[in-house]
């Protein structure tokens, strides 16, 4: 049965251009937005590393596997003075997120690169990106970002088994390269954020390797991820920070994920997740020092594909370079 479903999966992926969502899935994006909104870019004061893998539905022959990396980091950001001792002298050391620090105008850039695999199909995207952050008021800032890159279709013919080949598999047809063009916008203060992102957004009838007498005709769909979330601090240890992302890919359904994460003393975190039509997800992580993260997350899939899997398991590891201010714990949600 797990055979079959394989199969199935693989030809209805293939079918992706006509109605499938055409970017990977993620549990763990509210602790790295970056891979879905440009706009995050350059945010915290330190340059953010995430390197992340997802063996979706374990079990069932062809399911995806998503690897990532990516790294951005601010530029020409002022630094922050904190008052001690009350005597006006002045300290540039950050401070985590329980007390407030104004933010200042400042660019920031970035890369990131993914890697999805589902049977013999493959997709590679490398982006480079870049965001501008400007304080609105005293205790808000908007940041606007974009990004551009190369993004790749193929397939790995010698591990497909067709009974009638099709020509255009065997064919360049689906080995093709796209420009991949997002833009975003990430509004922002210690208390809450709202975001909204465009990816694939350029849709043109040639891609990179098209001539006039064969070309592809709109394959990529238009992604758009929206999403708000809101801190509240139970207690002088405890914040809760509860979250909703909507993403809308026409013709595809249109998915809502509603999150809810606890932190404890910066260190530990703990979250759930439902997502429409699709899975529970349950997270846990630690921020293990001012260096380094680790986060893990397994998803139980609710949908009628769950008969032929055991579930998915996601593990994000994050560095925090060049992070002079010792910050343990983010200081925006991101």
């Amino acid at each position: 049965m797990r055979k079959y479903l394989g199969i199935i999966l693989v030809f209805l992926l293939l079918g992706a251009p006509v109605w499938g969502q055409q970017r990977p899935q993620y549990s763990q994006y509210m602790i790295n937005s970056y891979l879905l909104n440009p706009a995050i870019t350059g945010m915290e004061d330190y340059t953010d590393v995430k390197i992340g893998t997802r063996q979706q539905w374990i079990g069932l022959e062809g399911a995806p596997k998503t690897y990532h990396i990516s790294a951005h980091t601010p530029l020409n950001k002022a630094p922050k003075t904190v008052r001690s001792g009350g005597k006006g002298i002045t300290s540039t050391r950050s401070v985590n997120q329980n007390r407030f620090v104004r933010a200042y105008a400042h660019h920031g850039v970035g890369i990131q690169v993914i890697s999805d695999r589902t049977g013999p199909l493959r997709r590679t995207n490398a982006n480079l990106t870049y965001a501008y952050h400007l304080p609105i008021t005293r205790t808000i800032t908007m940041s606007l970002g974009a990004s551009a890159g190369i993004l790749r279709n193929s397939i790995n013919a010698s591990e497909a088994t067709f009974t009638n080949p099709d020509p255009t598999i065997s064919s360049d047809y689906v080995n093709r390269n796209y420009f991949d063009v997002g833009l975003g916008t990430w509004i922002y203060a210690q208390n809450f954020f709202v975001g909204f992102s465009g990816a694939q957004l350029i849709r043109t009838n040639r891609d990179l390797n098209s001539s006039e007498e064969n070309f592809t005709n709109n394959v990529l769909q238009k992604h758009f991820i929206g999403t708000v979330g809101y801190k509240f601090d139970v207690s002088r240890e405890v914040t809760l920070i509860p979250s909703v992302l909507a993403k809308l890919n026409s013709p595809s359904p249109t998915t809502v994920d509603y999150n809810l994460r606890a932190v404890y003393a910066d260190r530990i975190w703990a979250g759930v997740s439902y997502r429409s039509q699709d899975a529970f997800a349950f997270m846990t992580g630690v921020n293990i020092s001012y260096i380094m993260d680790v986060s893990y997350s397994y998803d139980y899939n609710t949908s009628p594909l769950s008969v032929g899997n055991s579930g998915t398991h996601e593990v994000v590891l994050g560095l925090k370079l060049f992070n002079k201010g010792k910050v343990i714990c983010p200081r925006w949600m991101h």
